[in-house]
C-alpha cells in the first residue's frame, strides 16, 4: 500500500469507530479481516496513525475548533490535521498525499484549504493558550475529578496514560512453570520479555507481537494480561478446595487466575450478564487445562441461582464495570466514550452489583471489590457507601497484610501500597490505573 493508501484506510477506520460503539481495536480488527490484502508493515502503519490520531485528539480538535472553519471536526479534516501538527509537512507535502488519485484520499476542497491556512505554521503542544486538559488529553469533567486523589501528580499521571502500554503476559499458575524458564521460550520465538516487577506470574515486552500462534500460548501456559489485573486477582487470596465466584468474570482473564491458584481443586463460578463473553471464558478455560469452573449467564434483574447461594463463598471477585479511566493507554477512544451523565449510571450500578456480590460471602470470607477506574466516585465511593451501609457485617482489610499473605509467598515483588486500598497508576507502577479493596465477612464472636 502506498503512504496516501494508508492514510485513507486511516480515515475510514475513523470514520466506522466514531459510529460504532466497540472499541477501535476490534474495528481495526473487522478493517482487516476484509482487506486481506494489507500487509504487516501496512497494518503497523495504519494502527499507529489512527491510535496516534486518538492519542492526540484533544490537541488536534482544539485546533481545529480554533481555525474557525468546521463546528465538528471530520475523520478526514483530523486526519490532515494530523499531518501538519505532527508530521509538521507542508500544505504541499499535503496535498500530494490528498491527491485523488487510486487509493489516495480526495482532493482537497475549500474547507481543507481554509484549515490548511489556519494552521500553517501551528504545532500540536505550541500554543501556551492551551488548556491543560486539552495539554493531557482528557475531558475537563475527568480532568477535576482527579485532583483530590493524585494531587500534583494529576498531569504526569495522565501524560503517562497517553503513551503506549507495555505487552504484558500472565504465566499460567496451574502450570507452576518456571518463570526464567518461560522468558526464555518466548525469546527462542522471537519475543523478548523481562519478569514484571510486582506480579510473580508477569512478563513485559516492549514491543507488541501476536502470540496466538505461539505453542506456549496454544498449550495454555501464557496469556495477555495487564500486571495490575494480576495483583488485582492474586489479592483475592484463591486457593484449593475454595468455593470461590468471580462476579461479572467477562471473558475470564481473572477467573483464569483464580482457577490457576486453585490447581483444580475446588470450584471458581463464573458470573455476567453477556452470553458471548461467557463463550470466550469457557475457550480459554479450556485451553488453560481448567476442570473446575462452571459458567453461569446472570438473568437481569434477580437471578435465583445466585440467590441460592448466598453466604457459600470463601472468595467473591467483584470486578465492577467502570468507565475505564485506568485503561487509556491500551483504549484511547475510551476518554471519549463516556460523559459526566454516564458516570452517575455507572456508580449506581457499580453500588448494586457489589451489593449482590456481597450476597455470596460466607463468613469470615473475602471479597475483592475491583475497578480500572482512577475515578473515587467508582472506587472508594462505592465501597464507603457500602461500609457505612453494612459496616456491621464487613470490614476493611489492610491492603498491605493481604499483599504480604497472597503475592508474596508466590514470589511477588513488595507491595507498593499502604492502608486499606491500593491503587495502581501508569506512571508509578507502569501498570494499567487500577483500584483494589479487600473486604471480609465478620466472623461471628
Amino acid at each position: 500500500m502506498t503512504p496516501a493508501a494508508r492514510l485513507l484506510a486511516a480515515i475510514e477506520i475513523l470514520e466506522e469507530a466514531d459510529a460504532d460503539p466497540r472499541p477501535v481495536d476490534r474495528v481495526l480488527e473487522g478493517y482487516f479481516r476484509q482487506r486481506r490484502y494489507a500487509g504487516s508493515k501496512d497494518r503497523h502503519a495504519i494502527r499507529e496513525r489512527v491510535f496516534g490520531i486518538l492519542r492526540r485528539l484533544a490537541r488536534i480538535d482544539w485546533h481545529l475548533s480554533r481555525s474557525n472553519v468546521v463546528e465538528r471536526p471530520t475523520a478526514r479534516l483530523r486526519v490532515l490535521a494530523d499531518l501538519l501538527l505532527t508530521d509538521e509537512l507542508t500544505a504541499k507535502a499535503a496535498g500530494e498525499l490528498f491527491s485523488g488519485e487510486r487509493h489516495a484520499p480526495a482532493a482537497f476542497g475549500e474547507t481543507e484549504t481554509r484549515v490548511l491556512s489556519a494552521l500553517k505554521g501551528a504545532t500540536l503542544d505550541g500554543s501556551p493558550d492551551m488548556p491543560a486538559s486539552v495539554r493531557v488529553e482528557t475531558p475537563d469533567w475527568v480532568y477535576d475529578r482527579l485532583e483530590p486523589v493524585l494531587g500534583d501528580d494529576r498531569d504526569a499521571a495522565l501524560l503517562a496514560m497517553g503513551a503506549e502500554a507495555p505487552f504484558d503476559l500472565r504465566i499460567n499458575p496451574l502450570h507452576k512453570a518456571d518463570r526464567e524458564a518461560v522468558r526464555e521460550g518466548l525469546e527462542k520465538q522471537g519475543l523478548v520479555t523481562e519478569p514484571t516487577p510486582f506480579s510473580p506470574f508477569g512478563l513485559r515486552s516492549k514491543e507488541r507481537k501476536p502470540i496466538d500462534a505461539l505453542k506456549l500460548f496454544k498449550d495454555g501456559l501464557i496469556e495477555v494480561q495487564d500486571e495490575g489485573a494480576q495483583i488485582a486477582a492474586l489479592l483475592l487470596g484463591a486457593a484449593p478446595g475454595m468455593q470461590v465466584a468471580d462476579y461479572c468474570a467477562g471473558a475470564g482473564g481473572k477467573t483464569l487466575v483464580l482457577g490457576g491458584l486453585m490447581e483444580n481443586k475446588g470450584r471458581v463460578l463464573a458470573l455476567d450478564t453477556s452470553k458471548g463473553r461467557l463463550e470466550r471464558c469457557g475457550v480459554r478455560t479450556r485451553r488453560a487445562g481448567l476442570h473446575n469452573v462452571e459458567r453461569h449467564e446472570l438473568a437481569e434483574g434477580s437471578d435465583r441461582r445466585v440467590k441460592r447461594l448466598a453466604g457459600k463463598f470463601d472468595r467473591v471477585m467483584v470486578d465492577a464495570p467502570c468507565s475505564g479511566t485506568g485503561t487509556w493507554r491500551r483504549n484511547p477512544d475510551a476518554r471519549w466514550r463516556y460523559t459526566e451523565e454516564d458516570l452517575a449510571e455507572l456508580t449506581a450500578l457499580q453500588a448494586v452489583i457489589l451489593q449482590r456480590g456481597a450476597r455470596l460471602v460466607k463468613t469470615g470470607g473475602r471479597l475483592a471489590y475491583v475497578t480500572c477506574s482512577l475515578l473515587p466516585e467508582e472506587n472508594e465511593g462505592v465501597v464507603d457507601a457500602f461500609l457505612a451501609e453494612r459496616g456491621d457485617e464487613f470490614r476493611s482489610l489492610d491492603i498491605a497484610e493481604v499483599w504480604n499473605e497472597t503475592v508474596i509467598p508466590l514470589g511477588g515483588g513488595a507491595c507498593p501500597g499502604e492502608g486499606s486500598r491500593l491503587r495502581l497508576y501508569p506512571h508509578r507502577h507502569n501498570t494499567d490505573g487500577f483500584f483494589v479493596q479487600i473486604l471480609e465477612r465478620i466472623p461471628a464472636e
